[in-house]
């Protein structure tokens, strides 16, 4: 039976927060699985992706061993019900779909804001903890090269990943751009619902902030703090925090505006202050561009920005599937050229051995230079016996007949008897 490279997929197309949050994998539990399902299927590709859109198990065997695995995540879950969540998963049962969906997942076509920056990333670390349990063979080792190249030619020949497509990315764009001259600008993340912890996630790619947060309810600053490595400011402490920082972005919801005009008169601005109006409705007056040294943004700026951008990408996509169309045919015929391989170089064995065994057996007493013509006479020989078959597996390849062909040649020069017997 043919080994097949698989998937199965939960994703926020298909299942709710509610149910991605309960399967979603740290990254011991992925370690943990990874070393199952090579404990107990011999596996010798996998590769598990757990975002907080979508976890997605890649495998290569001959069987479909997605209830298995589905079976195993819930043992490591500790849910008795991981039955009941079967319908939640797509099976991606045969190479070209499965392979296709990692190549559309890794290039963000598949992400809730196409063209997600942060996915190619995330599928770096998945391949790397795959590969640190040697569970990547050359199948994947390939595989996974070619996306990271496809990604690259995407990035330069096309506006697929030009600027940011999210609220959370626009703004920490925005603060990027705005802060570019500025050395470790200091950041108060205001409010962490569920904009501005998405935000506060998303300050990674501010490695030179010094970001603090302060909420209402301490407890959850803490929590993403802790999470991020970023300070947590009591909320009573806010003022003065606010008078510190370069950047303020608010993210909290009153009824009334939270910083205004009045407050923001009473600092003492030496340069700029970057604030980012995040709340809907506003939480800081439209006034305080009235002080010297005040820039403010709100929600709409920054949303008009990420929709123009967002146009672009989708504008995009033909062309990224165009690339990604020519990347998997590629990989496709070398996938194919790798299936053959095997049952060339066991016919080249097979009939070497013959070879030697026959002069061994004929030519014991031949003089070196005698010797020498005959081994080369043979030689010849036997390339050219190879040659037919080897040319007839290629074509076999092209037409998608491989299987059958393999089957004819190993019957036809016994080459499965033979490895048995040696």
């Amino acid at each position: 039976m043919q080994i097949k490279f698989r998937s199965l997929s939960i994703s926020h197309k298909n299942a709710p927060v509610q149910i991605r949050e309960i399967i979603s994998l740290d990254d011991q539990a992925i370690h943990s699985i990874l070393l199952k399902l090579k404990d107990f299927f011999s596996l010798g590709d996998a590769l598990i992706l757990s975002t907080c859109n979508r976890t997605e198990v890649y495998y290569s065997h001959d069987l479909d061993l997605s209830t298995e695995i589905i079976k195993l995540i819930g043992l490591e879950k500790g849910l008795t019900d991981i039955i009941n969540y079967l319908d939640y998963f797509e099976i991606f049962n045969d190479d070209r779909p499965a392979i296709t969906h990692l190549f559309r997942v890794s290039m963000g076509l598949e992400a809730q804001v196409v063209g997600d920056i942060q996915i190619s990333n995330q599928v770096k670390r998945a391949y790397q903890a795959s590969a640190d349990l040697d569970m990547a063979g050359p199948f994947l080792h390939r595989l996974m090269h070619t996306i990271f190249f496809t990604n690259k030619r995407i990035v330069q020949k096309t506006a697929f990943r030009d600027g940011a497509a999210s609220l959370s990315y626009a703004t920490i764009e925005l603060i990027e751009s705005l802060t570019s001259n500025t050395y470790q600008p200091r950041i108060l993340l205001i409010g962490v619902g569920e904009i501005g912890e998405d935000v506060a996630k998303n300050m990674i790619h501010l490695p030179e902030a010094k970001v603090k947060i302060t909420n209402r309810t301490f407890s959850k600053a803490q929590e993403i703090a802790d999470e991020m490595g970023f300070e947590v400011v009591p909320f009573e402490d806010c003022l003065e925090a606010m008078k510190e920082a370069d950047v303020i972005v608010s993210s909290i919801l009153r009824p009334e505006p939270f910083i205004t005009k009045k407050i923001l008169k009473e600092f003492e601005i030496m340069s700029y202050k970057l604030l980012v109006d995040l709340s809907v409705p506003r939480s800081i007056e439209t006034s305080v561009e009235d002080v010297p040294g005040v820039i403010l943004y709100n929600v709409d700026n920054i949303r008009s920005k990420a929709s123009a951008t967002l146009e672009r990408r989708l504008e995009a996509v033909p062309q990224v599937e165009e690339i990604i169309n020519g990347s998997i045919d590629e990989f496709y015929n070398w996938k194919k050229e790798m299936m053959v391989s095997p049952t060339i170089n066991k016919l080249k064995l097979t009939l070497e051995q013959i070879r030697q065994e026959e002069i061994a057996r004929h030519l014991k007493n031949l003089s070196v230079e005698e010797f020498a013509i005959i081994d080369k006479i043979t030689k010849s020989m036997m390339q050219k016996v190879l040659k037919v078959p080897v040319v007839q597996l290629r074509a076999a390849c092209k037409r998608d007949q491989a299987e059958e062909m393999i089957e004819m040649i190993s019957d036809l020069f016994d080459l499965d008897k033979i490895k048995s017997d040696h």
